[in-house]
Order: C-alpha cells, then sequence, then structure tokens
C-alpha cells in the first residue's frame, strides 16, 4: 500500500507546506530504494504541491523535477523524472541555472532567469527558478531539483530550506549507481 498524498491547505504558508511535503517524500520513500522511482514521485509531489498553494495560483509554478549526473560522462546533467511540459534533455555543467547549480554545488534562487548569464530557455514561460544541488556524503553531485515559475521572483528562502531537506531525504533514501 502507498501513502497518498495529503489533503491540501492552500492557505498553508510555504513553511507549513514544505513541513508536510517533507513528511510526504519521507512516506514516499519509505521502503523504496530505486531512485527514479523514488524521484518521479518526488517530482509529482513538488509539482501538485506547489500548484496548491495560494501564492502559487498568481506565480504558477510550470516544471518541477530532477536532472541526473550522466553515469557517462560526469560534467553533463541529463533529464529526469519530471512534471510539466516537455525539457532539455541535457546540461553541461556550469551552463544555465542547473549548471551553475552543479558546479558550485550550492542552491540557486534565481529571481529573473533572464538576468541569470548562459540561462537555457527549455520553456519561454518560465521567469524565475530554483535549483537545488543533489549531493552524496563523498561530495559526489548525483543530480538537481529543478523548479521554474511563470512570474519573476516566484521562489524565496523558505523553498530554498524547504526543498533542501526534501533533497537530503532524497539522497539518504535512495541507492544511486
Amino acid at each position: 500500500m502507498h501513502p497518498t498524498p495529503s489533503v491540501t491547505n492552500p492557505n498553508r504558508t510555504k513553511k507549513e507546506f514544505y513541513d508536510d511535503l517533507l513528511d510526504e517524500v519521507k512516506a514516499f520513500v519509505d521502503g523504496q530504494r530505486f531512485w527514479v522511482t523514488n524521484l518521479a514521485n518526488v517530482a509529482a509531489l513538488i509539482y501538485h504541491g506547489l500548484h496548491s498553494l495560494e501564492e502559487h495560483r498568481n506565480k504558477p509554478v510550470n516544471w518541477a523535477g530532477f536532472y541526473v549526473t550522466d553515469p557517462t560522462n560526469d560534467q553533463k546533467l541529463i533529464l529526469g523524472p519530471f512534471q510539466g511540459k516537455v525539457a532539455c534533455t541535457e546540461i553541461l555543467f556550469g551552463k544555465g541555472v542547473c549548471g551553475a547549480a552543479a558546479v558550485s554545488q550550492e542552491t540557486q534562487v534565481v529571481k529573473n532567469v533572464h538576468e541569470f548569464p548562459s540561462h537555457i530557455a527549455c520553456d519561454s514561460a518560465s521567469n524565475s527558478e530554483i535549483v537545488v544541488p543533489l549531493v552524496l556524503p563523498s561530495g559526489k553531485l548525483i543530480g538537481v531539483i529543478d523548479i521554474d515559475c511563470e512570474e519573476l521572483e516566484g521562489f524565496n528562502d523558505d523553498d530554498k530550506v524547504g526543498l533542501e531537506a526534501v533533497a537530503k531525504v532524497i539522497i539518504d533514501s535512495c541507492d544511486w549507481w
């Protein structure tokens, strides 16, 4: 039996949302170690969860998912499980927001992607973005969580803190190649 996502309250604060999301992610990955399965469910939880928030009714999230480090080239990210429109299939380290997060291994909160050097426009509707690196305890980058929003300033420190906590659960709960 798989857990069912909780009924959402659109008036929750982002902190409350991320507290609930963290509990849901833990429930979904419990007993499941296959990374594809876990990333697919987490992408759906994030995408639909953010859509449920009143704040994102005016700032719609148009993409949420993962890029993973290519097992054949440790300087390239390849498309992983996601929710949203079709996306770029590969991103070189250092290119765009995802590539910057891959190189720095630090979360990137970009209020206006059009002002970000080397931004990759997979969807022209995207105006802001957050990218959280997935880094193993050894320091190896496994991939990134990537979320795009149609509005400027769609993400803030609450998103950063909440998604970094989700990233830790994902790293700890999956068997990676």
